[in-house]
Formats: C-alpha cells, structure tokens, sequence
C-alpha cells in the first residue's frame, strides 16, 4: 500500500466502483427466523475516488435484506445529491450564493446515517438537509419538514422511546450558532428554539434524557479565516471553554440553558443519558479523545476515543468526570428503548488509526457493574464498524442481537454477522457474505418490516 493514501481512502476505507444488486453468496449459521427487514449503514464513498477528507466523500448506503431467516438481497446506491451531480467539485461553489450570502443546505454529502422516522427514510450528514431515500435506496429528495428546517440537521437526531417525538438540532457558521428542533411522532416539527452560543463550534452529537436535552459546546471551532484561506474550516483552540448545555425538551424560547464546564475535549458520538430517580443528576456516557486537530487538519495524536462517563449535579452545577475504559473504542449505542433512559448495558467497536488493523473487537459494557466487558474477538484480518442492537420482542435489555457489516482482508469481500448481544464471546449466530467488499463507512440500523 502506497504511504501517499490518505487513511480515510486506505484498506477497506477506500471506496467501491459499482452500484450493484446481488444474492448472497452463501450463509454461515442460521438467521434468526425473527429477523425481517433490512439492515442499512451509511458511509462516505467519493465518486471520483479521491476526498481530502472522510466527511467529504459521497454518500452510499448499503443494505441487506432478511426475511424470516431467509437473506434475500444486498444492495448498494449513492444518494442523489447536488455533490453526486457535481463530482469533483467545490461544495462551497455549489452551496454558495455569491448574491445573497446564502447557503443552500440542499448540497450535502448524505453521507453519515440512516435513520426512520414517520414512515421515512432519512440520509444525514450534519452540514445540509436530510434527503429522503426508500428502501431500495433510490432518491426521493431533500426533506425539510414542510418547511419547518431552515438549518442542517445534525447526522444523530435522538427518537424518543417514550414519546415517538425525534428530537434533533442544527448548527451553522453564522448567527444564530444552533438551533434544536421537536418534531412529533407523525412527522411535523412542533416546536423550533435558537439556543444561545457564542461561536460555532462543530457539534457532532447530543444527549436526551426524558426530560433534557444536553449540547457540547466543545473545544474544536470554525475558524472563518483559516476556511477564507483555503484551509480547513475547524481547528481546537484552547480559550474555547468544554462544556455541556442542559436544557429541557419543551422548555419555551426564554427558557436558561443551564451550563456545565468539563475539562477540555472532543467527543464525537454519545452512548446515552439518563436523570437519577431523583432528578438530582444527569449521567452522560461517550467516547473521549482529550484533544483533536490541535495542530492542524492532520493532527489525530491528541488520542485515541475511549469510553467515558460524565456526572452533572444539578443541585450544585459539580460535574464528576471519569474514563470507564483504557481501550480505544469507538461507535457507541444502546437499545433503542433505552435511550434516554437508565440503562445497564452499552456496545461499541474497537479503533484504530491503522487502516489495516490486525482485527476488529467489539464490547458490551456492563455499566452497573463498573464498566466491565464482554468481548467478540473477529478472525485475524477481519473487521466491522459500528455494532447496531436489534432487540427480541419481550425480552431484557440485552436480549438481542448485535449487527455489523465486517471486511474479511483475505477474501476482499464482507458480510452482514449476526451475534447474540446476551452471549457475545460466542460464534456469530449467521454470517450473511456477498460476493463484494462493503467499505468501513459510519452509522447505520435495523429497520424491521
């Protein structure tokens, strides 16, 4: 391998040529029969097969399909965008309009998740509009909620397993920084609220719990003159003080957001957020690094994520900080039904900054036993990104299964492995192969029919 290719574009980040609809090529194991719908993941794939950087790529979704144990079909598409129509060039020329100012949030890669909500499937990527996809995965078009969006939306807007509602925000690079949204279970944006902030700074990812909503503002902000220069848009800086805004989920336009400092960092993704019984405190579980891109575009040397607990009181505004975990990991998530919501167990990915690393790991986190793991160990030369929890209807928390799409190296090509989330140092349950290789790519999930 070439020391020229960049990491995102290297091993099996590099992006695959050809959309394609195939069969599987063969089945290890034994589907669960109680498996029926399809399992999507969501990634950057450049179309010109060159990016200057991950979040630049094309976005292509690929899925597989299951049927009451049956593999059905795999399927890969690009997401139609304006970026898609317009390979190679300038996402700024094409979003810009030079006359008014304005962005047009319509050019987005798509490339970062796949979520439902009211019947829908939405591509995200947190710079521009969701885009609406169906299940085969053609294009439908950018959704802004009847209107109701008029900023990006964040790539990890939170479904409340309470209430249906999505709740999900936007930042942007000019006045006002960040704006949170309410959208009802149907669909329809109930309730829109600018939240005040000083700068922009990019906001990955947030928290909900039943009753709050908690934003990082972090150390990594846009620098307009570095993005003027050519350069790239987001660098850290260490007079931008780390904290976490808590805010209530139907708090009024006046409502305080009540700030909280913690010691500087980065994270990219959440694992979740709960109230105690007492409503005396907020727990906030993610991935850390302690700093990012201190030194420009191409520095990654500020630390590898590591799984990380958070304790806001909310009688005293102390905040009580500490690393769960020593092993990088990455992609963290729960069961759906628990989000928001006291919780015992979480599951992440191994990572690396190898882009051929020996093989990928992935952990469920007990959380009430003092962050202990189980471990699923893949074969030397086999890896997956982020593991999706699937439940079994009835059952406890962890009552389930684990998906993700893995790379066998050797073969160069992948498969859908479906792993008991109860019993995780077991063999996979199924293996579902495809005759093509699946890059690395983001964020994806279940959708059951």
């Amino acid at each position: 391998m070439s020391e020229t290719v960049p990491l995102h574009l290297a091993g099996n980040n590099a992006p695959v040529a050809e959309e394609v609809t195939l069969e599987p090529s063969k089945v290890v194991g034994e589907i669960p029969a109680e498996l029926s719908g399809q399992f999507f993941r969501n990634g950057p794939n450049p179309r010109t097969g060159w990016s200057p950087h991950s979040f630049a790529g094309d976005g292509m979704i690929h899925t597989i399909a299951l049927d009451g144990g049956r593999a059905r079909w795999y399927r890969n598409r690009y997401v139609r965008t304006p970026l898609y129509e317009h390979p190679g060039q300038s996402r700024f020329a094409l979003a810009f309009d030079q006359e008014t100012g304005r962005i047009d949030y319509r050019v987005t890669t798509a490339n970062t998740h796949l979520i439902a909500h009211a019947g829908r499937l939405f591509a995200l990527e947190e710079g521009g509009f969701p885009y609406e996809v169906t299940p085969d995965l053609a294009t439908i078009g950018a959704h802004t909620f009847d209107g109701a969006l008029r900023t990006p939306m964040t790539a990890h807007p939170k479904t409340c397993p309470i209430t249906g509602e999505l709740l999900f925000f936007g930042y942007q690079l000019r006045p006002p920084y960040l704006t949170c949204y309410r959208a009802s279970a149907a669909g329809e944006v109930v309730q829109t609220r600018v939240v005040d902030v000083p700068r922009a700074t990019m906001m990955h990812d947030f928290a909900i719990t039943r009753n709050y909503m908690i934003f990082m503002d972090l150390s990594v902000v846009f620098d307009h003159a570095q993005a003027a220069a050519g350069g790239p848009p987001w660098r850290w800086d260490d007079a931008h003080r780390a904290r976490f805004g808590v805010l209530a989920r139907t708090a009024g336009d006046d409502a305080p957001v009540r700030w909280f400092d913690v010691a500087p960092c980065y994270m990219w993704h959440t694992m979740n957020a709960f109230e105690d019984p007492d409503g005396d405190t907020i727990t906030v579980t993610g991935t850390r690094v302690p700093t990012l891109w201190r030194g420009g575009a191409d520095d990654v040397a500020g630390g590898l994520p590591v799984v990380y607990r958070w304790t806001l009181d909310l009688r005293s505004g102390a905040v009580t900080e500490e690393a769960l975990d020593d092993t990088p990991s990455e992609y963290p998530r729960v069961a759906d039904s628990m989000l928001g919501l006291p919780h015992r167990y979480g599951y992440t990915t191994s990572f690396s900054l190898d882009a051929e690393p020996e093989r990928s790991e992935i952990y469920a986190y007990d959380l009430t036993g003092g962050g202990e793991r189980a471990v699923h160990r893949l074969p030397r030369g086999h890896t997956c990104g982020e593991a999706v929890f699937v439940p079994r209807a009835g059952t406890g928390e962890n009552e389930g299964f684990l998906m993700t799409f893995a790379h066998d190296r050797g073969a160069g090509t992948s498969y859908l492995a479906i792993l008991d989330a109860a019993d995780l140092a077991a063999p996979p349950l199924a293996e579902v192969h495809v005759p093509v290789r699946i890059p690395t790519g983001f964020h994806g999930n279940w959708i059951p029919v």
